[in-house]
């Protein structure tokens, strides 16, 4: 198993572009209620250093592995979903849910069905069931739907990324690890846009979503090329 001392050495400097883009996101802090495409730029770009992160591995690397394509895959959509959303009230949030909708079902896809472990499908079926009934109240028209969908979407694609954890079994790898951890800071930051936007005002709501979003894209991306760390015996010596 790759050792985080490795992870970092092979790919945090790869990361550096992302850190900076974030780190521009949170100084410039444009306000949300004036959408330009400057504010698209500084939201997307965090996003789209991640493609060239994974980029960055080569096309050969892209090309032998299916989950890493369809997690760049992710990231566009992901990108188009962010664009979207600066426009929301303008009347696009629902393409960026569709956009992310998307993203997690490539996601779930890159994570594979095995294991299975139906117990992490029950236990994330529960707090995606809390999460909707929490919602339900608050929602009408067509989002009561779009909603409960976008909800089994997202919990579907954390009980394939937490699935393949198994730490009791000591089967568990630092690229699963990342794939979970990302999955469920995902779904912490859709579950305060929503209550944020159907239930009451989150406070720091913004920062929390933000913070919470480019940190799982971050480690779902980094999920997909420590697989190559992986099959590597020589990076890892």
């Amino acid at each position: 198993m790759v050792s985080p001392v490795t992870v970092v050495k092979c790919e945090g400097p790869k990361l550096v572009p992302f850190f900076k883009a974030t780190c521009v996101y949170f100084v410039l802090w444009l306000p949300t209620s004036s959408p330009s495409w400057f504010s698209a730029l500084i939201k997307c770009l965090p996003i789209f250093c991640l493609w060239v992160f994974l980029l960055a591995h080569g096309i050969s690397f892209l090309g032998a592995h299916s989950s890493a394509r369809k997690i760049l895959a992710g990231l566009i959509f992901s990108s188009l979903g962010d664009a979207f959303l600066i426009w929301q009230e303008q009347g696009y949030f629902v393409h960026g849910l569709l956009m992310f909708a998307i993203s997690h079902v490539l996601y779930s896809s890159a994570f594979g069905m095995k294991p299975l472990d139906l117990r992490a499908g029950l236990s994330i079926g529960v707090v995606s069931g809390l999460s909707y009934a929490l919602l339900y109240s608050y929602l009408s028209g067509p989002f009561t739907y779009l909603v409960a969908v976008y909800i089994a979407l997202i919990g579907f694609m954390g009980w394939r990324a937490l699935a393949g954890v198994q730490l009791y079994d000591d089967l568990w790898t630092w690229t699963k690890l990342s794939a979970c951890l990302g999955a469920m800071l995902f779904m912490v930051s859709d579950l305060t846009i929503a209550v944020n936007k159907f239930c009451f005002p989150v406070p720091h709501s913004r920062a929390i979503i933000m913070a919470t979003y480019y940190a799982a894209q971050m480690l779902i991306a980094l999920s997909a090329v420590e697989r190559q760390d992986e099959d590597d015996p020589k990076k890892i010596a």
